[in-house]
């Protein structure tokens, strides 16, 4: 079976940490390749900065073209909305038989992780590569058996919400993401206000 992880995120915009801890994930553990999975809307998350679904989504596309084992998918595009990670991973277990699907998450989404729908059965039915988030730990689900903390991978203190508050002041925010995905972002006035 082809090990698989699953990147999730609204990738609003997609940036360099993003891109730095997937290559990490596909090229320093055991998995085959990494998918980013674009969400339409995380349902723990406010919606009003929320770029469109397909600009997100071709934004991604285009930071990793070149890429042999990461890619990226619309899955949760297609699903019920607000979309939840246990029907896209059921789904997409459903859908590729000949996979084996892996969570990757920082570790910060654990103080979170009871509020999820059906929590208890990804903990169950799948792994969980989690990295570090600064201020954060695996908590309570430290010993939990298909929890795998990758203590080494990078820690990435970069986050979306800070890049759209550069752009949105007229900062120069170039060395935050790949250079087309920048100038995509300039050309079409996305952030700006």
């Amino acid at each position: 079976m082809k090990k698989t992880g699953l990147f999730f995120g609204s990738f609003n915009p997609v940036h360099v940490g993003h891109l730095i801890l997937a290559n990490y994930m596909a090229e320093f553990t055991d998995l085959d390749e990494v998918w980013f999975v674009v969400s339409p809307h995380n349902p723990l998350k406010e919606r009003k900065s929320l770029l469109a679904d397909y600009h997100r989504l071709y934004i991604c596309r285009m930071a990793v073209e070149h890429q042999v084992n990461i890619r990226v998918t619309d899955f949760e595009f297609k699903m019920p909305r607000p979309s939840y990670t246990i029907d896209t991973l059921t789904w997409l277990s459903e859908k590729f038989p000949e996979r084996d699907f892996v969570l990757i998450c920082g570790t910060d989404i654990f103080r979170s992780l009871k509020k999820w729908k059906n929590y208890e059965q990804i903990l169950n039915d799948y792994s969980i590569y989690a990295y570090p988030r600064k201020g954060s730990g695996l908590g309570e689900f430290e010993d939990h058996s298909s929890v795998v903390l990758h203590s080494s991978a990078p820690q990435m203190e970069i986050s979306s919400s800070f890049i759209r508050k550069g752009i949105r002041s007229g900062k120069n925010m170039s060395y935050w993401m790949p250079k087309n995905i920048y100038d995509y972002i300039i050309e079409m006035h996305f952030y700006e206000k």
